[in-house]
């Protein structure tokens, strides 16, 4: 199984967002510490504002913060939200050509796969992900083009 962009993205986000509560993150802030596009963040920004993730400012001295507190925040919500299928096979999707389907174990044992993998997810939230008592110093990343 693997994650969209979308989705590495949008908790990335998140988490800086979190780690820095007590003011208003940039798109640009986030690119540069994570050595990401700032167009894909513009985009995953946008998408969790509409989910009602973050909160956007615009304008000058706007940014984005936490839209509801960190423990609200539901890791497999998020990825529920923001992952367009789970589709882990052919047999999954929708107009599925497998000569298997209908008959095959593997689809069962694969789907209770996904659902334990949510499910183990819904035990967190965003302040699980989040450094205790003072905001952290993030890591430097090595700074790159943003596109």
């Amino acid at each position: 199984m693997r994650l969209t962009v979308q989705s590495d993205y949008a908790l990335r986000l998140l988490m800086h967002v979190g780690a820095h509560a007590g003011r208003l993150c940039t798109i640009a802030e986030v690119a540069q510490a994570h050595g990401i596009s700032a167009a894909h963040l513009m985009k995953v920004t946008h998408r969790l504002g509409q989910l009602g993730y973050l909160e956007t400012v615009r304008g000058k001295g706007g940014g984005m913060r936490l839209a509801r507190p960190p423990e609200r925040i539901g890791l497999g919500d998020v990825l529920r939200d923001l992952e367009p299928d789970f589709h882990l096979v052919e047999c999954h999707a929708t107009g599925s050509t497998c000569a298997l389907t209908g008959r095959c174990r593997l689809t069962g044992i694969l789907d209770a796969a996904l659902q334990r993998f949510l499910q183990h997810l819904d035990h967190y939230t965003l302040a699980d992900l989040l450094p205790a008592g003072e905001l952290p110093l993030l890591p430097s990343f090595p700074t790159k083009a943003v596109s």
